[in-house]
């Protein structure tokens, strides 16, 4: 492909930019003064009976029947399984961590988003935003196994929306589901989830004590002072209420639970639970000048790391408020996204590229080329870069050493280097198209006896390297066959 096809398939396809997000919910304080729910909270003691005994014994009304149908996307393989775990209402979809398979029992973490919704899509492999990072994704990059259960009535299936009650039971069934797993460490599950998800989580705390740790983000300490647009229980029964908020079950909390906001979130809701709990396995953290989402992709890096190194017979995950808040400091990391393989058996060629990614051909009189650019349109290194392949068949002419030259005589420095056994060369330049945008491009081709490969990278000038690694993971990827 000549560079003025390449340019113009680059301005169709690098110039939408939109940010990843996750729908949740922020309370609106102004309708919740603390001093109010904490008079509240003291004369509404929480019961004797415990939160399982109380929820196990409540019916749930529900005066809406919602549910949905969204597909659930295939999940990059080997890398995530797409799973049905048994539930009170029946088979519910998940994505679990492939097994590693090397025969060990591993730690795994049970990640619930936030909103409203009980589905699950392809945000665990998408890119996690740094002031954003819903997706959970530390724990995976990290090499924690993960579980991203949806619920009932998501995803088709069986069940309907129950607002934070049937979903604590669901909660629970994925425990046991990921327990039966021969490569998990049924003693080191963990439960964690954010806003909405952060709610339920803690709820799952106080109905049981199966989990080793629970993380909870952005938490409510009463529902009702969440989106009550999305309510499908009988709202007129205060008991309905009670059997949703966490505010008059925390002396149900067996193990320890670790409660995290920005002060610009529902931080309020956290001081109330913080008031009102004698437990002392609640710990609770505010982390100042943040809000209900910048705290994740920092502080889920930090959690990751307490899972891998707590090894012992029971939990010894210790958390403190300096090191969150040193955690808050640390600059933004661009982790790597899923990759797949490439196999071109008619080349002899294999590489790997992100899962991300589509895979277009855009060859053209008899030569093949190939463009390859994200299905997403984010604002990232993993969005808005695009990589053409071209393999150069022996009646074309083209070799090494006419790039070689040709570059040269442009000025450019052109590196010499080995890939994959065979002579190769790299070179980066930056190029303009008729937009009057700039792109970084990095070259690399490489002479397999008489087929030259070359692999032709762009990103937008403003992301800096930010890319490289990405692209040399690709590089380094390359196998040909012998």
């Amino acid at each position: 492909m000549n560079n003025k096809m390449k340019t113009s398939f680059l301005v169709v396809t690098l110039t939408a930019v939109m940010c990843f997000t996750t729908s949740c919910s922020v309370v609106n304080t102004m309708m919740d003064p603390a001093a109010s729910r904490e008079d509240s909270a003291q004369k509404e003691a929480p019961r004797e009976q415990s939160f399982a005994e109380a929820h196990d014994a409540f019916q749930t009304t529900l005066v809406e029947q919602n549910s949905d149908n969204d597909p659930i996307p295939d999940p990059p393989e080997g890398f995530f399984d797409l799973v049905q775990y048994p539930s009170k209402v029946g088979d519910l979809a998940a994505y679990v961590s492939s097994d590693p398979d090397d025969g060990k029992k591993h730690p795994l973490i049970i990640w619930v988003v936030g909103g409203w919704g009980n589905g699950i899509d392809d945000f665990p492999w998408c890119y996690p935003a740094w002031d954003d990072d819903q997706t959970g994704s530390a724990f995976w990059q990290a090499g924690v196994l993960m579980m991203y259960p949806s619920f009932r009535g998501g995803n088709g299936n069986p069940g309907n929306y129950e607002t934070l009650f049937g979903e604590v039971d669901d909660i629970v069934s994925a425990y046991d589901y990921a327990a039966s797993l021969p490569y998990v460490d049924p003693d080191r599950i963990y439960l964690g989830g954010h806003s909405t998800g952060g709610t339920r989580a803690l709820l799952a705390a106080e109905y049981t004590d199966k989990f080793r740790a629970v993380f909870g983000f952005g938490v409510v300490d009463k529902i009702e002072y969440h989106n009550n647009s999305q309510f499908t229980f009988d709202t007129d029964n205060e008991e309905e209420y009670r059997m949703r908020s966490p505010i008059y079950w925390l002396d149900s909390v067996r193990t320890p639970t670790f409660l995290i906001e920005g002060s610009g979130g529902n931080s309020s809701n956290l001081k109330n639970i913080e008031r009102t709990s004698k437990n002392e396995n609640i710990h609770c953290y505010i982390m100042e000048g943040q809000d209900h989402w910048t705290v994740l992709a920092p502080l889920t890096r930090v959690l990751a790391q307490k899972i891998l190194s707590d090894t012992g017979a029971e939990c010894n995950i210790a958390v403190t408020q300096e090191e969150l808040d040193e955690a808050m400091e640390q600059e933004p990391e661009i982790p790597m996204p899923v990759m797949q393989q490439c196999v071109m058996d008619d080349l002899g060629i294999t590489f790997s590229y992100p899962y991300l990614w589509n895979m277009e051909d855009v060859s053209e009189n008899g030569e093949v080329s190939y463009g390859l650019t994200s299905r997403y349109e984010g604002n990232n290194a993993w969005d808005l870069s695009l990589l053409f392949f071209d393999a150069y068949m022996p009646d074309e002419d083209v070799d090494l050493q006419l790039f070689r030259d040709l570059y040269t005589g442009q000025g450019f420095d052109v590196e010499d280097k080995t890939v994959a056994g065979f002579p190769a060369i790299e070179v980066v330049s930056m190029l303009e198209n008729d937009n009057g945008d700039i792109f970084r491009t990095t070259f690399v081709g490489i002479q397999r006896d008489d087929i030259l490969f070359t692999f032709d990278f762009y990103i937008y000038e403003d992301l800096g390297d930010d890319a490289d690694p990405m692209f040399d993971a690709i590089i380094d990827s390359i196998i040909f066959e012998q």
